[in-house]
């Protein structure tokens, strides 16, 4: 639920906010109240969490910077990008990274590898399926926002082989 609540932070698209608020609900229903309660405490005592005291006398729990950490990491270790019907347009990611971050750098076109993305040049990849929310997680993720730019083409010169290379009709 907690890193239902960091995906939420993340998610522009309505779409996928409804389908995070629905399985959150369903895992609110599954939850024991009494554990729930010494999880929390417990993820308050690790630093992951921290409180808030309202106006009105009761408390908000929030993640802490180190929490923020943890939830990326882990959903950053299980991305995927869904590959619905193609609407013939190309998503472009292009950067320019500084060599004070190249592990950065690294690590972003190693995930892009992994996550289907071919490499057009050294900095340039290419995907056929919507990754826009993908894209903005891997720039908070790496710290790299202002030098990470996406776009989406509608045509481009290598069409026919970008075509056979991602199995497209």
């Amino acid at each position: 639920m907690l890193l239902g609540g960091v995906l939420l932070g993340f998610t522009y698209s309505p779409y996928r906010q409804r389908r995070i608020y629905r399985e959150i609900g369903k895992e609110w229903k599954k939850i024991n109240r009494e554990k729930l309660t010494k999880d929390i405490y417990s993820l308050y005592k690790s630093k992951l969490l921290a409180t808030k005291q309202n106006p009105d006398g009761s408390y908000t729990y929030i993640l802490s910077d180190k929490g923020k950490s943890k939830a990326l990491t882990y959903n950053f270790a299980r991305m995927r990008i869904a590959k619905h019907k193609w609407d013939q347009k190309w998503r472009l990611v292009a950067f320019d990274i500084p060599e004070d971050y190249r592990r950065g750098r690294d690590a972003l076109r190693e995930k892009l590898r992994e996550l289907g993305f071919i490499e057009l040049q050294k900095s340039v990849f290419v995907f056929p399926y919507e990754c826009k929310n993908e894209i903005e997680f891997l720039r908070e993720f790496f710290g790299i926002r202002k030098h990470v730019r996406y776009g989406v083409l509608e045509s481009i010169d290598n069409d026919f082989q970008l075509r056979k290379i991602f199995k497209l009709s």
